[in-house]
């Protein structure tokens, strides 16, 4: 009995985040800095984006180069409704979510014409036009010295940033369990045949028109949620921060942890961004020099590209293949 339990994928994600939870306990312990806090909730917040990513691209086959886009506009909302309109964390998260959802819908009714590169351009022109609207907006959004706010108040109590990183935990778990219903259930079927053969797809019932738009909606719920979360653990929002390196990193913590992988999509937010930071600066020559562990970014995309396309995920599935092998042949 309890076998099973342990085998259901919903208590798995909930003991991972018991796990996540302690993070920050377990490093402090080693004596960790506050800068290691802030860095391991960036890389939570960037996996609940990147689940969505991950739908897009992994399972419904169309690419974005629009997220950080959605995230920009999902933090400067967050910060107009807690601070400008003076209203509550709840009503700030679901505006949030749901105007960049609104956008998402309108980007997926672009995608019904075109598709590929050419869709990944249209996106990132989008970004890019939200970019420069947060810089010339500055009653909304600050302009160029940015937005700023505070931590936010939940049930009566104002939070301080290690609260704010549970909140995160919490967000990201409950992500990962909606993106496991929506990839096993008719949606995700739905989407697999959509990426394997439109026509094929079509052929089957599957009605394109209304399984691309929910793909779109989803990946900006989801950029737009992990955009409020970040104005709320970092208290501050500026427009350089959402620029096309940020929807390229999205991109690379899908492929570098695996299409199509849940666990995969978070294992390669912790490889993108905290072995730059918590590792790779901390070695001798290498961070020394400014900006050469971000290298390492793009180097590992073209070796998983090369060598293991199915990323991160791929590799470690593939030795527990040949472990259960070994062990069958020794008995």
């Amino acid at each position: 009995m309890g076998d099973k339990i342990l085998k259901n994928a919903h208590v798995q994600y909930i003991i991972l985040g018991v796990i996540l939870a302690f993070l920050p306990t377990i490093a402090q312990s080693g004596g960790m800095k506050a800068s290691t806090l802030e860095t391991l909730g960036f890389v939570l917040i960037y996996a609940i984006v990147s689940m969505g990513m991950n739908l897009l691209l992994g399972y419904s086959g169309l690419i974005s180069l629009g997220t950080a886009g959605f995230m920009g506009l999902g933090a400067y909302i967050a910060a107009y409704v807690v601070e400008d309109l003076s209203l509550s964390f709840w009503i700030a998260l679901l505006l949030a979510m749901v105007i960049p959802t609104m956008v998402g819908i309108a980007v997926g009714i672009i995608s019904l014409r075109i598709r590929n590169i050419y869709l990944a351009i249209a996106t990132l022109c989008i970004a890019e036009i939200l970019l420069k609207t947060f810089e010339q907006l500055d009653w909304f959004t600050g302009g160029m010295a940015g937005k700023q706010s505070h931590y936010p108040v939940i049930f009566g109590e104002r939070l301080d940033r290690g609260a704010m990183f549970i909140v995160i935990v919490i967000a990201l778990v409950l992500i990962m369990m909606l993106t496991h219903n929506i990839v096993n259930g008719q949606m995700g079927r739905a989407l697999h045949a959509m990426r394997s053969s439109e026509v094929a797809a079509q052929a089957m019932g599957v009605n394109l028109v209304k399984y691309k738009l929910a793909a779109f909606a989803i990946a900006t719920l989801y950029a737009g949620l992990a955009g409020a979360l970040y104005l709320f653990f970092l208290k501050s929002s500026n427009p350089s921060t959402w620029n096309i390196l940020l929807s390229l990193n999205v991109v690379a913590i899908v492929v570098v942890g695996g299409l199509r992988s849940i666990y995969g999509t978070l294992i390669g937010a912790f490889v993108i961004w905290a072995v730059p930071e918590l590792i790779l600066k901390k070695l001798p020559v290498i961070g020394d020099i400014n900006g050469l562990s971000y290298i390492f970014s793009g180097v590992l995309i073209i070796v998983v590209i090369m060598f293991f396309p199915k990323g991160l995920k791929g590799i470690f599935d593939y030795f527990a293949v040949e472990l259960n092998r070994k062990k069958k042949v020794a008995l």
